[in-house]
């Protein structure tokens, strides 16, 4: 899997939006149920969280994907976020604040669907939403420059790196789509009256902007993937291929930390034979 870890520069026109995995559905059933037991033993050691960030453009099947490849992880061990415009509450604390306040506690998975880094990508691509902060120091749109946006990125590098130093395994995903896909899910969104739903004229506003949105996620892939907060490139046209990568990648770095159940307290363990007879003769 190390093919679409960020670990260099990237170019985004040149990395791939499709692979095609054979029998990609059935290899998935099985990891999932391995993430499923791994999830139960990290819950009960109670040392380390897990948080997965998903991005990318609409359509890129971040919803499915977390249904896909969480399902056999119990309720109780995974929490999924998804962040959306920000409320007034919520402005009026810094923009790192909503999210800080959601990461999972130790021995769960978070999931966040669409996450912090909208900070730097769709306030990047329409920086007059940044007003809604009231930063003091952003009196103009001069002031959203590229400096602007480059320290923000440093800001959550240093935010991945305290949480990563104190127990949360980071994993990011950016689900690679390519426009013509985009376009085809777009219109069987319209075509499908079951999934008419999904569409909002919006979708397509932001279609426009592809470019931009681009040359945005390019920039936080290259700045922002780190050891300890890695980005991975999911080639995202086939959904199937997609999900199995991403439960792929998110067991293996799971395996690496050997997670052990704890032992009974030797006190309790000696009285084991006395707990089962109470139960016994009630």
């Amino acid at each position: 899997m190390k093919k679409y870890k960020v670990v260099n520069s990237i170019n985004l026109k040149e990395v791939n939006t499709k692979e095609v995995i054979k029998k990609a559905e059935k290899k998935l059933d099985k990891i999932r149920n391995k993430i499923g037991k791994l999830q139960d033993t990290m819950y009960a050691e109670g040392k380390y969280a897990a948080l997965i960030c998903l991005q990318g453009m609409d359509t890129s099947g971040k919803d499915s994907l977390v249904r896909e490849v969480f399902k056999e992880v119990n309720v109780r061990g995974v929490v999924v976020h998804s962040f959306k415009v920000p409320t007034e509450n919520e402005k009026k604390h810094n923009y790192l604040w909503r999210h800080y306040i959601a990461l999972p506690m130790k021995g769960k998975i978070g999931i966040f669907n669409r996450t912090h880094y909208e900070n730097v990508l769709v306030t990047r691509v329409h920086p007059e939403y940044v007003f809604g902060e009231n930063i003091p120091s952003v009196k103009s749109l001069d002031d959203l420059n590229d400096d602007f946006y480059n320290k923000r990125m440093e800001e959550i590098n240093n935010f991945e790196k305290q949480i990563a130093d104190n127990g949360t395994i980071i994993l990011k995903f950016f689900l690679n789509l390519s426009k013509k896909e985009q376009k085809d899910r777009l219109l069987r969104r319209l075509e499908l009256k079951e999934k008419n739903w999904k569409f909002s004229p919006g979708d397509l506003k932001e279609r426009k902007l592809w470019d931009k949105y681009q040359f945005c996620y390019q920039e936080l892939l290259n700045k922002t993937s780190k050891e300890h907060a890695p980005w991975f490139v999911i080639p995202a046209d086939d959904k199937p291929t997609a999900r199995f990568l991403v439960a792929k990648i998110i067991l293996e770095t799971l395996e690496k930390y050997n997670f052990e159940e704890p032992e009974l307290p030797k006190k309790y363990q000696l009285e084991i034979e006395n707990y089962k007879n109470q139960l016994a003769t009630e």
